[in-house]
């Protein structure tokens, strides 16, 4: 059991496979297989990868085929969805990619499902989302389940590969409609603090009080997805967040721009209310260096008492997103 401080809680990486300013698309699949190669040594737990589209700094669209990928470079790390938005598919297509992952890579995919398009309407109709697919989550996550269990064989239509493999579903919200429905399916939860801390506190207290046990998980068990920007000081780290910061001004402003290089931080990007408009959507975000990343986060974990911590780090250089990873590994052991 999870004992509200950070040596005693699993930690896990959320890449976005964010696209650099100035740089391409392969050089950060190649970043971000480089990253899950090194926290993999350095005791992280699992690695995610999140259904974006229509995002020119954002290279995660195709989750599956990317999820292989650092699946085929690891070993031991566990890799998945964080996640896949499945009424953007036939729940059947994504059993049998699933399937396929999991006969490829035992033991080590995690199959994370939202409801949102994880774009803007127009490339949802692009999809072929349906506008009441939203509605329709809660059965097609029950039509998942159906494609990997075993009391399909005699089913009309079947997962193959999928059925009958042990592949953990997770449901990922942000606001707290999925977290009754994690609930009352007795599936893990993934909760999108890092972009939506709001109704953080109140969906894990619904998930918590209305969990129904299952097969897959017996007793409720959280993940709050944060961002961390670590580095040797507080005052080098606050000039990496800056690349962070204007990314999601970005997302407020409408004006969304691939991930800049760190700025000074006295460069003011932001007038006063971007800024109270920003901080409410980094809520939980820890920036600094080792001492003030570790307290802070040992404060948030006595707070919200979750079981894992997936983190999300923007940093411009690769060298210096590797360091952040590798100074949070050290401060929890």
């Amino acid at each position: 059991m999870n004992k509200n401080n950070l040596s005693q809680t699993k930690i896990s990486v959320l890449d976005l496979a964010i696209v650099r300013d100035g740089g391409n698309v392969a050089d950060t699949f190649k970043n971000s297989l480089d990253l899950a190669q090194h926290v993999e040594k350095w005791g992280y737990n699992r690695f995610w990868l999140a259904e974006h589209h229509n995002m020119p700094g954002i290279a995660s669209s195709a989750t599956s085929i990317l999820i292989g990928y650092i699946a085929s470079g690891t070993s031991t790390l566990r890799v998945g969805s964080g996640g896949i938005m499945l009424p953007n598919h036939a729940p059947l297509i994504i059993a049998e990619q699933f399937g396929t992952l999991a006969t490829l890579f035992s033991d080590r995919i995690d199959l994370g499902l939202g409801r949102a398009p994880g774009t803007d309407q127009f490339t949802a109709a692009a999809l072929k989302r349906d506008e009441h697919a939203a509605q329709e989550f809660p059965a097609n996550v029950e039509e998942l389940q159906l494609y990997f269990s075993e009391g399909n064989k005699r089913g009309r239509v079947r997962a193959i590969p999928g059925e009958g493999l042990d592949i953990p579903i997770w449901i990922l919200g942000s606001s707290t409609d999925s977290a009754y429905l994690a609930a009352a399916k007795g599936l893990p939860y993934a909760f999108a603090s890092h972009f939506a801390p709001a109704q953080l506190l109140t969906a894990i207290a619904i998930y918590r009080n209305n969990f129904q046990p299952s097969e897959q998980l017996k007793e409720p068990y959280v993940i709050a997805c944060i961002n961390v920007i670590a580095a040797d000081s507080d005052q080098e780290a606050a000039r990496l967040a800056t690349s962070f910061k204007r990314l999601f001004l970005g997302i407020i402003t409408g004006n969304r721009q691939q991930l800049k290089e760190a700025v000074d931080p006295g460069e003011g990007f932001m007038d006063p209310m971007e800024e109270a408009a920003l901080q409410q959507m980094i809520a939980y975000t820890f920036i600094g260096g080792p001492e003030k990343v570790k307290k802070e986060l040992d404060y948030f974990l006595e707070k919200t008492k979750v079981d894992e911590l997936m983190v999300a780090s923007a940093i411009y250089d690769h060298e210096a997103r590797l360091h952040s990873y590798e100074i949070l590994g050290q401060v929890k052991n």
